[in-house]
Parts: structure tokens; sequence; C-alpha cells
């Protein structure tokens, strides 16, 4: 939706990709610091505060979101990644890849995009550290960090499809093995209540 904020016009869109209720606002470049300091001033009776990046990726991977040339890219599919339910084959008409997608068993997969948490509650990983399944290598970290609504180092990696939630794994970040275990998720708000309040 087209709108104006403070007189500055920007695209509003309804998406959430951190799981909460929310609104993505986008505007021109040579609006942004504008846009910036309308929005910071109107939040701050509010209790508003800046957050980048970190906090984005954080919110994102309790959620469970993944995030493409991170944590998936054209060496996945679907069933994999976990986004199996975004296929519709039975949507009328062709689509780019039907082909491919309707070759591939959904449950014959023998790797998944995997959550994990951080058994000591504190070593936050980097991405992209190998991944040890019974002591052997098994796969790698894609994307990591601290979750701080669950209060807890999160990861996601590469692991075999037999590493199902409650399997103990080990991830060799630099000189030492830090344990991690194998989680269901989302990790938060599986029920999908948050971003429909």
């Amino acid at each position: 939706m087209r709108a104006h904020v403070g007189g500055i016009p920007v695209t509003v869109l309804r998406v959430s990709y951190v799981g909460e209720l929310g609104w993505e606002i986008y505007t021109s470049a040579e609006y942004g610091q504008k846009l910036w300091d309308v929005l910071y001033g109107a939040g701050r009776e509010l209790g508003v505060a800046p957050a980048g990046r970190a906090a984005f990726n954080s919110l994102r991977l309790e959620k469970g979101y993944r995030a493409w040339g991170a944590d998936m890219n054209t060496e996945h599919n679907p069933y994999e990644a976990g986004i199996g339910f975004a296929v519709r084959m039975g949507k009328k008409g062709d689509f780019i890849g039907r082909e491919a997608v309707e070759a591939i068993d959904p449950d014959a997969v023998s790797r998944r995009l995997t959550c994990l948490t951080v058994d000591d509650g504190r070593s936050v990983l980097m991405g992209s550290e190998p991944v040890l399944l019974g002591g052997e290598p098994a796969g790698h970290v894609t994307s990591a960090a601290f979750a701080h609504t669950l209060g807890m180092p999160v990861a996601y990696a590469w692991l075999p499809s037999s590493a199902v939630p409650g399997t103990p794994v080990e991830i060799q970040y630099f000189d030492r093995r830090v344990r991690a275990t194998v989680a269901a998720e989302p990790l938060l708000d599986p029920e999908m209540k948050r971003i429909r309040r």
C-alpha cells in the first residue's frame, strides 16, 4: 500500500520476517534519514529502541524463518529446507521448476535444515561451523544468533534427516566443541498467535 508518513512517500507492507505483528516501510534513499527521524521521534514516548540486523536475525531464527543464500540456496529442495508448505503442486497451470519438484519424494529426503539449541546457554556461534553427529562430521551451521526472546543461543544447520528433535550434536567452534541439541521448530510461537494479534 502506498502512503505518506510525515509527508514522506512510502510503500508499506503488512509482512513479518521476525514473527511479530508488524509492517515493513520502504522509501527511496533520499528520504531515508528523514523517515528515520520521523519514526524514531514518534516512537520515543512509546519506548521505541533502535535495533539493527543482529536483532532482526535473532528474531527470524527464533521463529524459524529461513534466509535465502545463508540457510538455503539452489542446491536445496523445498522439503529439505523446511518450506515444503509453500509448494502448491495442485496449482493450475505451469510454473518454473514444476518438473523438478514433481520428481522429489517429500518423505524421502536425506538431509534437512535443522534447528539447534546450544546446551550451555551462552556459546554464540558465527555460522559455517562443522556439526558432528556421533563424533563424525555430518553437516554445517548456516545461521546462528543469541535468541533474546528465548534467552539462549540458537542455530540452523544442514544435517542428515535422522537427526530428529532431541538428538545431541557437537559443533566445532575453533579449538573446542560446543554441545547442542536438535530442537522442534519453530522455537517461538508455534501456534502463530503473536503474528495474528
